[in-house]
Parts: C-alpha cells; sequence; structure tokens
C-alpha cells in the first residue's frame, strides 16, 4: 500500500516539508509502505524546482527511515512545456542522496516520456510510468521502469474495473514487465483498492486520490484512508472464492 498524501489539491492536505514529513510517519504507522507527494513552493503551488522538492522529501525520509519517497513529474506544473520539466529535473542530480526522491512518478501521455526517463536515471531517481489507457500501454514498450501505476482516470465507478482490465490485457500483450499498481480517483478510488485486492496487485490511498473512505463518509486523513484501505484489500484478496 502507498501513502499519496496531497496531489494538487489547494486545501486540506498537508502541503509544508514539515507536515509531509509528519502525515508521512502516521501513513506508514497505519501500514504504508511508500510514499508519493506533491512538493509545494513558498507560495503552495506544486513545483518541481531541486530545493522544494529536496526539502520536502529530506523531511519525509527523517521522520520514515527506510521508507521509499516518490514524487510527481507532473507536466501541468510547468505550464505544458516539457522540455522546461526537463530543465527543472536535471537539477535533482545535484540534490544529496538524504533530499533525493527515490522514484518520480511520469505519465506516458505527457510528452517526451523517454527523455524523461533518461534524465530522472542520470539523476539516481527510478520511474514509475503513468498508464491512464490502453495507448499509453503502447508507448510503455521496452522502455525500463521501476513500476506501472495503471490509473483510472475521470471514470465512473461502474466502469473502473473494465478500464483497468483493457489496460492490464494491453500490457500482458505487449509483455511489458515489472510489477504493477492499481489505482483509481474519486468515484472510482475505492471499486479499484477492492478489486486490486482481489487481483493480489499494490495499489494506494490518500487524499490526492480521494476525500472520502469506503463508506462515502468524508475522510479524516491519510493514516486513516491507509489503515481502511489495507482492510477492503485484505478483504478481497482473501475473501473464499465460491
Amino acid at each position: 500500500m502507498k501513502a499519496c498524501l496531497n496531489g494538487g489539491r489547494a486545501a486540506g492536505v498537508p502541503m509544508r516539508p514539515e507536515e509531509l514529513a509528519l502525515d508521512a510517519a502516521a501513513a506508514v504507522a497505519a501500514g504504508a509502505e511508500a510514499v508519493h507527494l506533491h512538493p509545494r513552493d513558498a507560495a503552495g503551488a506544486e513545483t518541481l524546482d531541486a530545493v522544494a522538492v529536496g526539502a520536502a522529501v529530506k523531511s519525509v525520509k527523517e521522520r520514515c527511515p527506510g521508507t521509499p519517497v516518490g514524487v510527481t513529474t507532473g507536466l501541468w506544473i510547468t505550464n505544458g512545456n516539457a522540455l522546461v520539466r526537463l530543465e527543472r529535473l536535471r537539477a535533482w542530480a545535484d540534490l544529496p542522496e538524504a533530499s533525493r526522491p527515490a522514484f518520480a512518478s511520469v505519465n506516458l501521455g505527457e510528452g517526451l516520456f523517454h527523455e524523461t526517463v533518461a534524465v530522472l536515471e542520470a539523476a539516481g531517481v527510478a520511474t514509475e510510468a503513468g498508464v491512464w489507457s490502453r495507448q499509453d500501454a503502447d508507448l510503455l514498450h521496452g522502455v525500463p521502469v521501476e513500476k506501472v501505476l495503471i490509473e483510472v482516470l475521470r471514470t465512473p465507478a461502474a466502469e473502473a474495473m473494465s478500464a483497468a482490465d483493457l489496460i492490464l490485457e494491453r500490457l500482458e500483450q505487449l509483455g511489458v514487465a515489472g510489477p504493477r499498481l492499481l489505482h483509481g480517483e474519486d468515484e472510482a478510488c475505492w471499486p479499484l483498492i477492492r478489486y486490486a485486492g482481489r487481483l493480489g496487485l499494490p495499489t494506494r490511498i490518500g487524499l490526492e486520490d480521494t476525500l472520502v473512505d469506503e463508506t462515502g463518509a468524508p475522510a479524516r486523513g491519510n493514516a486513516d484512508l491507509v489503515k481502511r484501505a489495507i482492510a477492503v484489500w485484505e478483504g478481497e484478496r482473501y475473501r473464499p472464492r465460491t
């Protein structure tokens, strides 16, 4: 189970390094095995700036020793400019190990994917490939990545499992290697946590993906979401089959 602490939400989520560290520690204590976060600048905006990324990562690593810490590389953060993103990511190579992310999520459909993977590799940062569709999966063939994120976004709950199956089937057809992590957002979040449990796939949970728990009640924070998601996942994973 990975904890996705904040995403791009504008309020109600941890943003500053010390807030991220406290929230991450609570999520890890609740059972999270990795942490994903979106670093912020002094104004609270998402950023790929090496100083801000390093400060956030270092703070979380200090509170969660041994826990892999990953960050976003979302292209929207550089206003859709893939070349500017590459420039920001190259600066991560100068970060000391204590401040460097273990991995970074890169979405296949955002442009210059292969170049972005190469820059991250040179900086000592592994790539998690964000696959949103069958078309994205086609772009992944032959590219070494740490993990494949099957991300079902902007999809009604009733269609979430079918959308996930299409991506999973395409990855198998292409022979794409590496572990998979399956997750959704908003109304598709909890159905896909259950489905991930049924399939025995890793998943993630946190305020980036949902603001409600599995009952539909307002989420009480990342740590509580992690605890609940593990129970839901395990309930599906170990449910007797008839």
